[in-house]
C-alpha cells in the first residue's frame, strides 16, 4: 500500500528553507575547509592563490573550491596544480569538486571532482 504524503511525521521532512542556524553552521563549514584546504598547500600554492579570489561553497549539495582567477597566466597556472589541490581537498573531503574561473566573463570553467583524481593524474 502507498503512503500519502500526510501520513510522514512532519519532523522527518526535510526543511523548505534553510534556517539561521542552518546559514551559519554552513559558512563555519565552509570557512573551516578553506583553512585546512590552504594550510595544507605549499607556499607556491598559497602565493598563487593570493593573486585569485577562491573560496568554498556548499551550494548544489556539493563542497566546491571556486577559484576565480584574474587573467589568463595566473588561470594557466592554476590548472597546472589542478592535481595537487584535488589531492589535498580530497584528503579533507572526499566528494567534493573544484571549479577554475577564466578571467573572461563568457568563458566557461574548468571543473573536475576531486575523486576523479586517477584521470588527471598524467596532468602531474
Amino acid at each position: 500500500m502507498a503512503r500519502r504524503e500526510s501520513e510522514f511525521n512532519a519532523d522527518d521532512k526535510h526543511p523548505m528553507q534553510a534556517t539561521s542556524a542552518d546559514i551559519i553552521l554552513r559558512q563555519q563549514l565552509e570557512y573551516s575547509i578553506s583553512r585546512y584546504f590552504y594550510q595544507g598547500c605549499d607556499r607556491t600554492l598559497q602565493n598563487l592563490l593570493s593573486h585569485c579570489r577562491w573560496y568554498m561553497t556548499t551550494h548544489a549539495s556539493a563542497m566546491t573550491l571556486v577559484i576565480e582567477c584574474p587573467d589568463q597566466v595566473t588561470n594557466w597556472r592554476i590548472l597546472q596544480k589542478i592535481v595537487p589541490m584535488a589531492s589535498l581537498l580530497y584528503s579533507i573531503v572526499s566528494s567534493a569538486k573544484i571549479r577554475v574561473c577564466p578571467p573572461e566573463a563568457n568563458a566557461v570553467p574548468f571543473e573536475m571532482r576531486v575523486d576523479e583524481l586517477s584521470v588527471y593524474r598524467d596532468w602531474a
